[in-house]
């Protein structure tokens, strides 16, 4: 493909997410509510942890990192989405939209592999609890997190350079509410196997890597768990796990669903869902989950709202 035919492209025009006129007003409430809750939930939830001396401990650590994950991600996509829904021109520079997916890209990469490194952390908890601030050290935790945002930058680089190298001669209308993959490879009239061989051959390595870590910790911490021989102490190492497990199936269900298929059966309508559903659902779900479920968190916000400079804010 001649390179001049695609040097003419500056912009991206995002068709959203309906067409209807009568559905977006509430949509749009909706949204905006689902987003509202996330920010406050994921920055409440960074700030707790970040405030509250009990809850810095390598479980928490994590849990902050993957609620600044959730808040990066859906603040990419979500102010640009609210505004485009009355917007007359929902357009996006070529390098804004460069830049929205690289950003996606980088954080959803790493919160995939953060799961994984959160399910270690759990078997480390339970296999030897004495010893578990000692083997997983802010120094252990400090270099897992360092990994996974290092993979994560370099995945994102990658698919950001091999997509927006591709040609867009033609139609610079995304069927879509945000720079996504999966459209930018549909409006493109290069050719696109390579990329989408990359997405195949990465994704699935991270997806692997991130499945088969879960799996195996879990083995670990199920035969951990049998050993014990009190239903209270079962019950005790299993329920810390439990808020873990339902963030991990929610997310990689989704991500499965949304990037695991041949290119023949997208239909960008339901993606258009899926995506609204790990785009700003998940992010608010996650810190909702480990905070309803979750005994230390619940004590902490009650020691917050014991604080003399707390009373003051109502």
């Amino acid at each position: 493909m001649d390179r001049e035919n695609c040097s003419s492209l500056t912009e991206f025009l995002f068709l959203g997410i309906t067409t209807h006129p009568n559905m977006k007003g509430t949509l749009f409430s909706v949204l905006l509510g689902v987003y509202l809750i996330n920010i406050l939930a994921n920055l409440g939830m960074i700030i707790l942890i970040r405030m509250d001396s009990q809850l810095h401990t390598p479980m928490y650590f994590f849990l902050s990192h993957l609620s600044f994950c959730d808040l990066c991600y859906s603040t990419a996509i979500g102010p640009k989405m609210l505004v485009d829904f009355f917007a007359k021109n929902k357009s996006i520079l070529f390098f804004g939209c460069a830049l929205q997916f690289f950003i996606l890209c980088i954080f959803t990469d790493s919160e995939c592999l953060l799961l994984a490194v959160m399910a270690f952390d759990r078997y480390k908890a339970i296999s030897d609890p004495l010893l578990y601030t000692v083997n997983m050290s802010s120094r252990v935790c400090s270099m897992l997190m360092a990994g996974v945002y290092l993979v994560g930058m370099m995945d994102a680089l990658t698919h950001t350079i091999l997509t927006f190298r591709l040609c867009f001669c033609g139609s610079n209308e995304i069927n879509h509410f945000f720079c996504d993959i999966l459209p930018l490879l549909l409006l493109s009239c290069s050719d696109t196997q390579v990329n989408e061989l990359v997405i195949f051959t990465i994704f699935g390595l991270i997806e692997l890597s991130t499945i088969s870590g879960v799996f195996v910790s879990y083995c670990y911490i199920i035969f951990l768990v049998l050993k014990i021989h009190s239903a209270e102490g079962r019950f005790k190492a299993l329920s810390t796990c439990t808020s873990h497990l339902t963030a991990f199936a929610i997310f990689q269900g989704t991500m499965l669903f949304m990037y695991f298929r041949p290119s023949s059966s997208y239909s960008l309508d339901q993606d258009k869902m899926t995506s609204l559903f790990y785009t700003l659902v998940i992010p608010m779900l996650n810190p909702l989950i480990y905070s309803l479920r979750n005994k230390d968190v619940k004590e902490a916000l009650e020691r917050l709202k014991s604080k003399r400079w707390f009373k003051y804010l109502y």
